[in-house]
């Protein structure tokens, strides 16, 4: 088999593995928990993609490893890990908590995406070789990275309970109350 086909088919069996792991364990686990503690589990996960750093790394990776990936793969993991331990750290405040739990999916979800355009017009399929010990990265973590990017949009965007849309409505209120407020005695 070709250094391409090794990399193709793993890639594909790490969806798959993941896939199911997600199904049997990981969902059901996140669906017994409120929208808030499933994205707060989600960023912590993703909170760890600091570890893209390695892709520029020399000795981790080959010397020939493409820049055009490698560099926009180590940058958009770093900006992915740190918004979302910025949504761990603002969870008490749930407005900004929230805005950082939308930045960092679409951070995260983009950065994927392109990583994988960027890939494909390198050529690093068939020079997967030159990931050198990152090559777990898109063969393990990546998958799973994908997978939960999913099902965290899917939280934000499926319909809230009436209880939950009501009491998001009276928060609403109250912050814009509060600003009016605030404005008014500036």
């Amino acid at each position: 088999m070709s250094t391409e086909s090794i990399f193709q088919t793993h890639l594909v069996l790490g969806y798959v593995a993941w896939l199911l792991c997600f199904g049997a364990y990981i969902l059901p686990w996140l669906k017994s928990m409120d929208r808030v503690k499933a994205h707060r589990a989600i960023a912590t996960l993703h909170s760890f993609r600091f570890f893209g750093l390695v892709f520029i790394l020399p000795g981790v990776v080959g010397p020939n490893l493409p820049t055009s990936f490698a560099t926009f793969a180590a940058y958009g993991d770093l900006a992915a890990g740190l918004l979302a331990m910025l949504a761990l750290v603002t969870i008490r405040i749930r407005q900004v908590f929230w805005l950082f739990v939308v930045a960092f999916n679409l951070v995260g979800m983009g950065d994927l995406m392109l990583d994988y355009y960027h890939a494909i017009q390198a050529g690093l399929p068939a020079r997967a070789d030159e990931l050198g010990a990152a090559y777990a990265i898109p063969i393990f973590y990546v998958p799973l990275l994908m997978i939960t990017h999913v099902f965290a949009f899917y939280l934000l965007l499926r319909p809230q309970p009436k209880a939950t849309q009501a009491l998001t409505a009276e928060a609403a209120v109250e912050l814009f109350a509060a600003s009016f407020e605030t404005a008014r005695q500036d």
